[in-house]
């Protein structure tokens, strides 16, 4: 039975890897898998686990853009260095609305809208949100085509859209590259201050869930702590891939399909539960 769970983790772990960072909402397909293979474990931890297997996902950011991100890098002058600097600054400044705004509201938002209809209605309406505004966006050129050229105005607005991440179904990474878009960011530049924002901001979701999973006093022993090490490790080994290869894609496509895709995903969403409901 151990090794069955042991093989959900890694199911978990492979669709948070991809989901974190496509426009598809994680939240999403995790409620979703969720209803068809389910940990053997307290709901205290469930939660926690689903939240803190995200820790791989952002290691994954860290090791691809380590150089990118590093400011003590002896190999860049010092004004790469106090470009570095200003870079972590507009991404500190861009977390803090959603940051306010999940402190007050967490547990308000998990009991009234960690629910299907919720998600499923929020995988529709971006969806529809993102093939309109790429129809919009087609024949424009981005006003600011690299991410070290957006400013603290930008920033603290992506940051703003951030705060729709909250809904769960909305998608982190699509509020922001969904914001950076509709404000002038190219696609590559709002998907890498995209995947910055994450580090900050999912990093302190996660030290939120796990105290208070250990204020809780629910139960966390070896079998718990092997479950989340391979959840994190999956995560963290797919997100890589993910990652690099949603950076190839936005170099040369839209993000309409994946719009069409939620929109799919949304309905089916809808419907089974919607069934389910009905026949229960």
């Amino acid at each position: 039975m151990f090794i069955l769970e042991i093989l959900k983790a890694v199911l978990f772990g492979i669709v948070e890897g991809i989901t974190e960072w496509l426009p598809v909402s994680s939240t999403g397909h995790i409620i979703l898998l969720d209803e068809f293979i389910r940990l053997q474990a307290s709901e205290e931890f469930k939660s926690m686990f689903d939240v803190v297997i995200q820790l791989g996902a952002i290691l994954a950011v860290i090791v691809i853009f380590f150089s990118k991100l590093n400011p003590f890098d002896p190999k860049k002058s010092p004004a790469k260095k106090k470009a570095t600097w200003e870079l972590w600054f507009k991404v500190c400044l861009a977390i803090v609305p959603s940051g306010v705004v999940g402190v007050l509201f967490d547990d308000w938002m998990d009991a009234h809208l960690h629910n299907w209809f919720v998600v499923s209605l929020m995988l529709i309406v971006y969806g529809v949100a993102f093939i309109l505004v790429e129809r919009r966006n087609e024949g424009i050129q981005p006003r600011i085509g690299k991410v070290w050229h957006i400013d603290y105005k930008t920033a603290l607005l992506i940051g703003l859209f951030q705060c729709l991440s909250l809904v769960p179904g909305t998608s982190r990474s699509g509020s922001t590259i969904l914001g950076a878009i509709l404000l002038g960011v190219s696609r590559s530049a709002g998907s890498e201050f995209s995947f910055f924002m994450a580090v900050p901001t999912m990093l302190g979701a996660s030290a939120i869930k796990l105290l208070k999973f250990l204020l809780s006093g629910a139960a966390f022993g070896f079998q718990e702590f092997v479950i989340l090490a391979v959840g994190t490790v999956v995560s963290f080994v797919v997100s890589m891939a993910a990652i690099k290869a949603l950076m190839s894609y936005v170099r040369k496509h839209s993000f309409a399909a994946f719009g069409v895709y939620r929109i799919v995903l949304g309905v089916i969403v809808l419907a089974y539960f919607a069934i389910k409901a009905i026949l229960a």
